[in-house]
């Protein structure tokens, strides 16, 4: 958990520094990362979530576990007739994450302009969020480069499964993760 903790924290440095370069801030917007179908597939990302969750207050834990069957619910009526799935985080609460410290790696990289080095050599980027490209264009001089941080992360992540002989594929949403235990 030491190590997961410091490949987030040079992630928050790396959003944080791109963000500022660019002229960036996130202030909430209508189009909600919160309601971003994001999947998750490192036990690692799951391991660090259910640690933040154990030290929610009862009566929060109680709260976010209902909102997140409530999510997992809709998201399957949602997928069921074909719909684009957009259903608010079950962690947010008031417009906040009430596990913002354990939020997963998409959650801290989401929404500037970045790049990944590809295992075949190619190079691929994104534009960032729309209020991103709002507020910034098209700099793209100022794009996140992942492929560090996803290298680091693949690294942590294999070491933490051969320790704990997991060798189960994770694809979950955070409401998924929140109700289902895999471990």
């Amino acid at each position: 958990m030491r190590e997961i903790l410091q490949l987030f924290t040079q992630m928050d440095h790396a959003y944080d520094a791109t963000a500022r370069a660019a002229g960036f801030e996130c202030r909430g917007c209508e189009d909600n990362c919160c309601l971003t179908r994001f999947q998750h597939h490192t036990l690692m990302e799951y391991l660090y979530l259910q640690e933040g969750l154990s030290k929610l207050p009862h009566d929060q834990l109680i709260a976010v576990t209902e909102r997140a069957r409530h999510a997992v619910a809709q998201m399957a009526k949602m997928a069921q007739r074909n719909e684009p799935i957009r259903v608010m985080c079950p962690l947010n609460t008031g417009g906040r994450c009430a596990l913002y410290a354990n939020r997963p790696m998409i959650c801290r990289l989401h929404g500037v302009a970045h790049a990944l080095r590809r295992p075949d050599g190619q190079r691929q980027t994104g534009p960032g969020c729309d209020d991103y490209y709002t507020q910034c264009g098209n700099l793209t001089a100022r794009h996140l480069d992942r492929t560090p941080l996803y290298v680091a992360m693949a690294d942590l992540e294999r070491r933490l499964r051969a320790e704990l002989k997991f060798n189960r594929k994770i694809k979950m949403t955070i409401a998924e993760m929140i109700i289902n235990e895999i471990y």
